[in-house]
Order: C-alpha cells, then sequence, then structure tokens
C-alpha cells in the first residue's frame, strides 16, 4: 500500500512539474485573432490616420504573443510599419524571397489588391527566433495593405 502511494505521489508531481512547463510555452495566436488584429489596425486607420496608426504598430502596441501587424504599401515596395521589426520600416523588401523562394511581399500585396486572403510563406518567429511556417492574413487599406500572421 506504502509502494502505491510513493507511486501515485511521484506520478502526480510529475504531472505538475509537466503542466507546469506546458503553462510556461508561449501560446500561439489565431487565425481568428489574426484576422480580427487586423479589424483593430483598420479601425485605427480609419479613426486616426495613417500617421497615428503606423507609430502605433511600430510602437508595438497591437502586438499579442506571437501576432503582430505589419503595413506595406499596396504595391509592396515600402514597409512603413512592422510590429516586430522597426528596421524593416522605410524598406524596399519587394524582391524579399523566404527560405523555398517565394517573393512573399509580392504575394502578400497581390492578395491584399484582389480583396485579402491568406497568404503562407516561411518567416522568422520573433519569440524562437527560428523560421517557421507562417499564414498571414492580409487587406487592402487605402493606398497600403495590412497584414498579421500565424506560425503554424
Amino acid at each position: 500500500m506504502l509502494r502505491i502511494f510513493a507511486l501515485l505521489t511521484v506520478l502526480l508531481a510529475g504531472a505538475t512539474v509537466a503542466g507546469a512547463a506546458l503553462a510556461a510555452e508561449p501560446e500561439h495566436g489565431t487565425r481568428d485573432q489574426a484576422v480580427a488584429m487586423v479589424k483593430r489596425v483598420e479601425t485605427m486607420f480609419q479613426k486616426d490616420g495613417a500617421g497615428a496608426t503606423f507609430k502605433a504598430i511600430t510602437a508595438r502596441t497591437f502586438n499579442d504573443r506571437d501576432l503582430y501587424p505589419f503595413v506595406y504599401t499596396l504595391d509592396g515596395t515600402d514597409c512603413v510599419a512592422h510590429g516586430a521589426n522597426s528596421a524593416m520600416v522605410g524598406k524596399n523588401l519587394i524582391g524579399l524571397k523566404d527560405q523555398d523562394g517565394k517573393f512573399l511581399i509580392h504575394e502578400l500585396s497581390e492578395a491584399a489588391k484582389k480583396g485579402g486572403g491568406w497568404v503562407d510563406y516561411k518567416w522568422p518567429n520573433p519569440i524562437t527566433k527560428l523560421i517557421e511556417a507562417k499564414s498571414s492574413y492580409v487587406e487592402r487599406m487605402g493606398d497600403f495593405f495590412v497584414g498579421v500572421g500565424v506560425y503554424r
């Protein structure tokens, strides 16, 4: 009986440690949360204008776990706001390829021009620092497009 109690105690302690380790893992954003973030950016853009919105994005005001917005000119030639890497702002990244050779900014731009949607590509995760599969939802926002991606 004492052996069974000791075994149960060890198993319970192990489960508690495993549960705590899982709780410490960063939770990933969902596709629905990415779309909702795009909508929040668009609402601020309509209410407060481009300058205030782009500044808020680059200041990481919208960021939530691994979700962050980014904004480019509609033709994709200029990054005007980026919630994960402010060094990208002001850069022409239309020729940027992911590790599989996909012209990702071009594809994001084309999706936005067609009314919006999801684009799959590979991108560095700001939390893990690894190149990961990502799907970004984009929509046209005046002369720009806004996107938010989820790591898969």
